[in-house]
């Protein structure tokens, strides 16, 4: 019976939107419109690659140890892999999750299919950049695109492999919660998570490494770019997609407890699987795929900087090396960070019956991140320490900035979003007397002001950063401030296994508290107690493991809320650096030095800030909108297929579970198509703007090219708009969510209008933190990676006289679909009939609600 309800459900998602005649038409004239455009255009010849300098043989031996260090991880990470799925469960908790998985994987399949649309469109672009205007070979040009398609199964395959990881652990969470043995309930989410973390790692720096290499010369830093870019549009369709499903999803489950007074994860509520599912399709695929992405992006930005703007080609080979070496130790420092602090927790908590969750998470981060200053001073003095000017400290110390940012930043995060921060107490307190109304108002003002001290340590430091790079950087490169920039970013990545692995704790442990419910293993299994006693050797407590289970659901929160600052500041820092090599190339082709247009006395400055500036709004409203769109679906399908009277089955209904499910997918992926449609083409049709060059003004001077700071100013606006906005809908969301924690785990009082208030908080900050926030990252990266490739084709010779008229179509087709992104995205009544969802009217209503009464 299982098998055949899951084998209905693939069934039925598997015919989603793919099948849908009206948008595939869609898709095939837009793809036409870009075929014509770009390929008819005669254009022959281009500037100079990068040029990847060769490695010495002492250089290549040392990387090699760097490939046995990264399949040492992958065995470190299958060895965790194990230790989880080896551990017991009852078959009721086992059958949960298996839904559950199958339920990703069927939406992980249609995410798929859609990201191969993708990949056409920027393949095209790709093509016809490396192919006609770089006159590479046709060899050349599939080497370069088969790094592309790599990018994009490293953030699938990891996006893959972590839904797995997570859907094994939160089972198995789930049971050992009955245990009465806390520790175990920190240990099984934190297996899962550094298994995730180190595997993630090591498949990016092996994928990396053998670019650099293996690949030849003239094709190595093309083939970085095309591998960055991919593996960025990968994030980018997974991360919001992710978070509009997971988003639609957990309101119309949560919603229904307001409603209809029933309890968490209630199985009759048939918003709670599709819950579970986008759990895993928001905090975990969304996640994975990005970090990975993060690392090899800002990995790529360094790469692109150093060999633009170093001059001495012996400095570079030593600095390109000293990245991959700084890289691959912080591997092994996070593993072995990871066992002192397990090390430390069995001393302290292995006989305790309670604990705090949060105090271990933060102590593995805090041990990580001295473990990996200490080995940035000691690895770089034995790589640099020859190189003059104490060139190794400097490098040292801004790095270490960025290190120990990083450990700074989750705890700034908490001050805001932890269940024991004054400011989450204040939304608690303002509920209580204010009702719903008062308790947005105090998540605002928390998400505000995390903006502000965030913003405050950033500043700190960059400028800590800023002074370094004064000594001794100057000698060896130009610019040498931003060059410490995008090493500060590399540094908010020196403990990448542990910030994914405290990032992996969350899905995790709001699954386990779900499969709990969904289980009923508490009120439908007769005799569970002597049979659990018999198989398993414990006698359970299901109070105590209620208690765990929600306590640790509020660290896991907390943790989330602390990655995600960790990772939009890195996208910020690192897209300076990757702005900077964009400013370079043209620098470089017009013979122009940058401040002569890239200033605020050029109007087209002023008018690429504002542009990014808007855009950066249009892109959160939209991505909440999807949100809004789909909630309401579901929340109508939801309350009228919602059983409460007294003869109907206690157990999930999988018919109407894979209802909700399919009205999340489709408004996930119409979400994206139509954001992501937008995204592109801003970004290809400003850069093409930005190629007009004014034909009165004499060839050489500098305001004949006052166009191309557009673009510029364009992807900084883009950076900077989104942090601010990032950060502050993740505090703000991550604060309301612990707020309804703080609620129902320390006060008890669910079901109490404090509650209602609390979780009307919830569902306004669940988009917030989930969805437009966090999709910002991978959408800064992607913009500013893709830029790069679009300005280079818009500056080419022969090419730049016709780039404006081209630019006018693409933004006229990114304004459509930000007009369409409200306009066509709205709920009608026409459009509810043909889901089979109606308006639900007072009468069911009342229906429903006296089945509830009896219920409760």
């Amino acid at each position: 019976m299982q098998n055949e309800s899951i084998a209905h459900t693939n069934s039925a998602l598997g015919s989603l939107v793919f099948n849908s005649n009206k948008p595939n038409l869609f898709l095939k004239r837009l793809f036409t419109l870009i075929v014509l455009v770009l390929v008819v255009l005669p254009v022959f010849g281009s500037e100079a690659d990068l040029k990847i300098p060769e490695l010495t043989s002492a250089q290549n031996n040392l990387l090699a140890w760097g490939f046995i260090i990264c399949l040492l991880g992958l065995v470190f990470g299958y060895r965790q892999y194990r230790i989880v799925k080896n551990l017991p469960a009852h078959k009721s908790m086992l059958d949960v999750s298996k839904i559950i998985f199958e339920t990703c994987k069927t939406y992980l399949i249609q995410q798929g299919k859609f990201l191969i649309i993708l990949f056409l469109i920027i393949g095209l672009c790709i093509t016809f950049y490396f192919g006609y205007l770089k006159e590479n070979s046709v060899l050349d040009v599939l080497i370069i695109l088969s790094w592309t398609v790599v990018g994009i199964l490293g953030s699938y395959g990891v996006a893959w492999f972590g839904i797995r990881m997570n859907t094994f652990a939160n089972s198995r969470m789930a049971f050992a919660s009955l245990e009465r043995k806390p520790l175990k309930l920190l240990n099984i989410p934190l297996d899962a998570g550094m298994s995730i973390g180190v595997m993630l790692i090591c498949v990016e720096l092996i994928m990396m490494l053998n670019i650099l290499v293996f690949v030849p010369r003239h094709l190595a830093a093309s083939s970085f770019i095309g591998f960055a870019i991919g593996e960025s549009l990968g994030a980018s369709a997974l991360r919001i997609a992710g978070g509009i499903f997971t988003k639609i999803a957990d309101i119309g489950s949560d919603l229904m407890k307001v409603v209809f007074k029933i309890k968490e994860d209630d199985p009759r509520n048939p918003g709670v699987i599709a819950d579970c599912c986008g759990d895993n399709a928001g905090d975990s695929v969304g996640p994975t795929a990005d970090g990975f992405e993060t690392y090899g992006v800002t990995g790529v930005a360094l790469i692109s900087f150093i060999v633009l703007a170093v001059m001495n080609i012996d400095i570079q080979r030593n600095l390109l090396t000293w990245i991959f070496v700084m890289r691959i130790l912080m591997v092994v420092t996070s593993v072995a960070a990871f066992y002192i602090n397990q090390f430390i927790n069995n001393i302290l908590y292995s006989k305790a019956d309670d604990m705090d969750y949060e105090k271990p998470l933060t102590n593995l981060i805090w041990i990580s991140s001295v473990l990996s200053i200490a080995m940035i001073f000691t690895a770089s003095y034995w790589q640099l320490g020859s190189l003059p000017n104490n060139l190794w400290l400097t490098l040292s110390i801004i790095i270490s900035c960025g290190t120990l940012g990083a450990a700074l930043i989750p705890e700034f995060t908490k001050l805001f979003t932890s269940p024991k921060s004054t400011h989450v107490n204040e939304i608690v307190d303002s509920s209580r007397e204010g009702g719903a109304s008062l308790n947005i108002l105090s998540g605002l003002v928390a998400g505000n002001f995390s903006a502000f001290w965030k913003g405050m340590l950033f500043i700190v430091l960059m400028f800590i950063a800023y002074i370094a790079s004064k000594y001794g950087l100057a000698e060896h490169m130009i610019y040498p401030s931003i060059f410490a920039f995008g090493l500060l970013a590399f540094g908010f990545l020196g403990m990448g296994p542990v910030t994914i692995a405290v990032d992996s704790y969350g899905p995790v442990t709001d699954n386990a508290q779900s499969i709990y419910e969904l289980s009923l293993i508490e009120e439908d299994i007769p005799k569970v107690s002597r049979e659990i006693e018999r198989d398993f050797g414990f006698k359970p407590d299901f109070e105590k493991a209620k208690h765990y289970l929600e306590e640790n659901d509020g660290a896991g929160n907390t943790f989330k809320a602390t990655t995600k600052p960790v990772l939009i500041g890195t996208a910020v820092v690192g897209a300076t650096t990757m702005i900077f090599s964009l400013i370079l190339v043209i620098s470089k082709n017009f013979n122009i030095k940058p401040e002569e247009i890239l200033n605020l006395l050029n109007p087209y400055t002023i008018m690429g800030i504002l542009t990014g500036g808007a855009v950066i709004y249009w892109f959160t409203g939209a991505s909440i909108m999807a949100v809004k769109t789909g909630a309401h679906r579901a929340v109508e399908f939801i309350k009228l297929n919602i059983r409460l009277d007294e003869g109907a089955d206690s157990k999930a209904s999988i018919e109407t579970s894979k209802e909700v499910v399919k009205i999340c997918t489709q408004h996930a992926q119409a979400g994206m198509f139509n954001i992501f449609i937008a995204i592109f083409s801003f970004a290809i049709g400003i850069a093409f703007l930005s190629g007009y060059q004014d034909s009165g003004i004499a060839e050489n001077t500098p305001m004949r090219y006052a166009a191309a700071a557009f673009f510029i100013a364009y992807l900084i606006a883009i950076a900077f708009f989104g942090l601010f906005q990032a950060i502050f809908m993740a505090n703000a969301g991550g604060a309301w969510d612990n707020a309804k924690k703080v609620v129902e785990v320390d006060l008890k009082e669910k079901g109490t209008p404090l509650h209602d208030a609390t979780v009307v908080g919830d569902t306004v900050g669940d988009p917030f933190k989930d969805t437009s926030s966090v999709a910002l990252n991978p959408i800064i990266k992607f913009t500013t990676l893709f830029g790069l490739l679009a300005m280079e084709i818009a500056i080419s010779p022969n090419f730049y006289s016709v780039a404006p008229y081209i630019g006018v179509v693409f933004f006229a087709i990114a304004l459509y679909f930000v007009y369409r992104s409200f306009y066509k995205m709205r709920v009608n009544v026409a459009e509810s009939k043909v889901l089979g969802v109606e308006s639900v009217d007072q009468g069911v209503l009342r229906t429903a609600n006296a089945g509830s009464k009896h219920a409760a």
